[in-house]
This record gives C-alpha cells, structure tokens and sequence, in this order.
C-alpha cells in the first residue's frame, strides 16, 4: 500500500482544499476497503448530501474527512441541525478520518468510525456565522474525536503503519452490536461504560475498580440515583454482547 497522496492530476486545481479533496477521495477509492464485508468501496458522485463512499456488497456507506498533519480532539463537520437530525433518525454514514503530512503527502493514520458510535453528545454545537458572513447565521459543527471511545476508532493505517486486514475486520465485528441499540440514551450508557473501561488501560479489570468512575457518571446522568447497579447492568450487557469476559468474584476480561 502506497500511502503517499500526491498524484499530478491535482495540478489543475488552484485550490488547495480541492487538491486535497481530490488527492484523498482518489487514495481512499484505490486502497481502502468496507471494515464490514472487506469489499471494495466506490465513490458516489460530487455534492451527494450524506455519503463520499459506499460498498458493492453490503452497502455500508461512508463519509470522508481529511486533517493535516495532526489527529486532534474534534474535526470539523457541516451544519449541526443536519448533522442531529441523521443522528436520531440513524441515516449518517459511517466515517474515515485521513490525517496527512502537510509537506510530503504522506497518509499518517487512516481510520473508521462506525455510525453507531455517534450520539448527540458527541457533536459539539459552533458558533454562528456573522451578520456580515454570506451563510449568516448559518451553525455548523465539531466531531469529538476524543469522546469516542478506542474500539470505536478501528485504524487501518496508524503512525504509518497498515494494520492488517483481518485485525481491522475483527475490530468491526467485535463492536458491531452497538447497531442493535437505536435507543440513544441506552447507547450513551453503554459507550460511557466503554470509556471507563479505556481509562483504566487494562486487559483485566474488577468491578471495584469501574465502581471509581461513579462520580462521574452520577454527574453524566444526575437522574440516575443507583449507578452501581446501572454499571453492573452495563458490564452483563458488554458481557453477553461478547466484548468482556466475566471471570467470577467482580473479576472482567476485554475479549
């Protein structure tokens, strides 16, 4: 896989944000495969609303988003009405994320994001353009990049480095449940639960130690007044779903 962008067909483009746009499209459409069935993936036609890609086989589709030089905490997506609005009615594609090198064009870290991943939450409202703007009062918004958690960030190239096919189709495949959850507040709880286990940076864990988070997640939900048995609840669910392992006496296993 050549992870270098540039190709001479940008050349006819003045732009910058063009040339880009038509380096990554071009770079996505030739090596990257759909992280659901492996297929090839195709590009829609320019100005499609929702999508960038989609696959020949199982129709997963895609949207592209492409940053220089570094990940950072949010990325910028367009309108925010628009962007709630796919959300609760669960049409928004899935999403690449392409980080480049400004200098030499190098593809730094390529990954997806799978759609039932995002909950509102996760979308940062911006401000509104000004009066004098020529879109004025029109409000886009951020992606959160850092509210998502680990497994839902499945890279296929990291630090310059392809991770492998069956690896990043293993990793789809382990989270893929999330998409039997349409109700957005129980994907909020169990994708919180997620994020406490990434804090704790441990292949193994105990209830106990989950049972630290509780403050924050009696702040995250202060209408809750029994967290502890809510995050028992979420650990069964992890664990009947196949993500954990549970080994006896409070005692879980990411699998």
């Amino acid at each position: 896989m050549n992870l270098n962008l540039y190709l001479s067909i940008a050349e006819q483009y003045s732009s910058n944000t063009q040339k880009i746009r038509v380096l990554t499209e071009k770079w996505v459409e030739k090596y990257i495969f759909c992280p659901n069935c492996g297929s090839s993936i195709a590009k829609y036609e320019n100005n499609r609303p929702v999508a960038d890609f989609y696959c020949f086989s199982c129709a997963e589709e895609f949207e592209l988003k492409s940053k220089k030089d570094k990940m950072g905490k949010k990325i910028v997506d367009g309108a925010y009405a628009t962007m709630i609005k796919r959300l609760q009615s669960n049409s928004n594609p899935n999403f690449f994320f392409l980080i480049y090198d400004k200098n030499s064009y190098d593809v730094i870290n390529f990954f997806v994001i799978p759609k039932y991943f995002f909950i509102p939450e996760m979308i940062e409202k911006r401000k509104p353009l000004s009066p004098t703007a020529q879109r004025a009062g029109w409000i886009g918004c951020n992606i959160l990049l850092e509210s998502i958690p680990k497994s839902g960030k499945i890279f296929y190239i990291k630090n310059k480095k392809f991770e492998g096919k069956h690896k990043i189709l293993a990793s789809w495949n382990k989270i893929k449940f999330l998409q039997q959850t349409t109700d957005l507040r129980a994907k909020g709880w169990l994708l919180e639960i997620i994020k406490c286990i990434d804090k704790l940076n441990k292949k193994s864990f105990t209830l106990n130690q989950i049972y630290q988070f509780e403050k924050y997640l009696q702040m995250k939900y202060p209408k809750n007044n029994n967290i502890r048995a809510k995050i028992r609840q979420q650990l069964q669910i992890l664990r009947d779903k196949g993500y954990l392992k549970f080994e006896g006496k409070g005692n879980y296993k990411l699998i």
